[in-house]
């Protein structure tokens, strides 16, 4: 007897065929290069108990090279979680927590996530808040969408040259498919966005956003004075794409002038775990919250006068208007929302501002060394960084792979090679100065 939750029958295979004008999956899938098409002759190993497979995994886990120091930054940060933050977030309530379309017995997950987006808001100096982005690239990237949804018949958005470079490839993915057009705001020699390639653009009374950096793909704290008047008063909206921990410290993206703040929330506290997961966030104004996508929650009052938590704006929401749905954003992101909302409450205004702190001392001890050691130097020297910056090797040999590669087999993730013989090294609060002074030992 067939069971008809198995998928893909012979027959439904054969369907859709003949649906798309194809009489083989051969001839579906022929404009795929051979080399890149999955081949069906596996060599699989043969089955293994569960004390066999634990084991093959704890010695192919053997083979990963354990770091005791990491200063690779470039968009993702090494800092320390505290231990009670995995213990809250890993409550039963939370990791089966589903889509709160139903307030009356979502209120947990609801009332996490309104406590996400006032934080956020209150980091990035803005009105408003949403939930639920999938990382920093793509919330930048929506942010770009939102600037030609709010401009009147502009599909025109600037962009700087200083974003992290896969911001920069998630731009063009996105605008390339919503019929956006991208211009490149050229950096001078400071490493900084060029200011008079922004007013020439702007003169031309076509561009809907202007989207910069702060800090930026360097680690440079950019000045952005006068920058927002400047947009506004050419008709566009000004984005600043942040990494959120340095907020705590920084100039704020609404003390800029700025119409929306997005970014990566990694960076609180969430562990660099291969690359994932992330949060992303984006905060803007009141008058531009009903352009602003994914999950917003709203605080009101139940029938009885208690204070109760409730998906707002719903006419937004995927579960009203699918085909109009401006918030079809993974549900599951909104752990990770949980997560830094613990970390935030955990370490406080106090908190923050201490890791920023001991960055900003060790990335700073960290560059003189090595700009009086001889062998290195500033890439821009006139710049000031917080706690992430550039260097470029001044002697021939070694190389800086050959630099680099000695700090690895030592235990230390030297930083981020971007090409020639610059380097970009960023210091949290997790390295000791004995990382530090072992560093500069294996970069000499």
């Amino acid at each position: 007897m067939a069971f008809k939750y198995f998928p893909h029958t012979g027959q439904d295979i054969d369907t859709m065929l003949r649906a798309v004008g194809m009489s083989s999956l051969d001839e579906l899938y022929s404009d795929i290069p051979d080399e890149l098409q999955l081949h069906r002759d596996y060599d699989l190993p043969k089955a293994m108990s569960e004390q066999e497979l634990r084991a093959h995994f704890a010695d192919l886990a053997s083979l990963n090279t354990p770091f005791r120091a990491c200063f690779a930054g470039n968009g993702v940060y090494d800092h320390y979680t505290p231990a009670v933050v995995e213990e809250i977030t890993r409550r039963s309530e939370f990791l089966t927590g589903y889509t709160p379309y139903q307030a009356e017995v979502s209120q947990g997950t609801l009332q996490y996530i309104f406590e996400f987006q006032t934080m956020m808001a209150r980091l990035t100096g803005m009105e408003v808040s949403n939930a639920s982005m999938y990382d920093g690239t793509t919330a930048t990237a929506e942010a770009m969408m939102m600037t030609v949804a709010s401009a009147r018949k502009r599909n025109k958005v600037l962009y700087s040259a200083t974003l992290p470079r896969k911001v920069q490839r998630v731009l063009d993915t996105y605008a390339h498919y919503h019929g956006i057009t991208l211009t490149r705001l050229p950096e001078d020699c400071n490493g900084v966005t060029s200011r008079e390639s922004l007013d020439e653009q702007l003169a031309a009374g076509d561009v809907a956003g202007v989207i910069v950096a702060q800090p930026n793909r360097y680690g440079i704290v950019e000045d952005y004075t006068g920058w927002a008047d400047a947009v506004h008063g050419a008709g566009s909206m000004l984005v600043m794409h942040c990494v959120a921990n340095t907020l705590a410290v920084l100039r704020t993206p609404g003390e800029w002038g700025a119409d929306v703040a997005a970014g990566d929330g990694q960076s609180l506290g969430i562990p660099v775990g291969f690359g994932g997961p992330h949060v992303g966030f984006m905060c803007t104004s009141k008058k531009h919250i009903r352009k602003l996508p994914g999950r917003i929650v709203g605080a009101t009052t139940d029938a009885l006068g208690r204070r109760s938590f409730v998906l707002t704006l719903q006419a937004r929401e995927q579960h009203i208007r699918r085909e109009k749905a401006t918030s079809n954003i993974c549900s599951n992101q909104s752990l990770m929302a949980l997560f830094v909302t613990v970390y935030m409450s955990l370490m406080g205004d106090k908190g923050l501002r201490e890791v920023n702190e001991r960055g900003y001392s060790g990335a700073h001890y960290l560059a003189e060394n090595l700009v009086a050691s001889g062998n290195f130097k500033l890439c821009y020297p006139d710049s000031p960084f917080l706690n992430e910056f550039v260097v470029e090797t001044t002697a021939p040999e070694p190389s800086l792979e050959q630099r680099c590669s000695k700090a690895v087999r030592n235990g230390i993730l030297p930083g981020f090679i971007l090409g020639g013989n610059r380097l970009l090294i960023a210091v949290t609060e997790r390295q000791s100065r004995q990382d530090l002074d072992d560093l500069l030992t294996f970069l000499d």
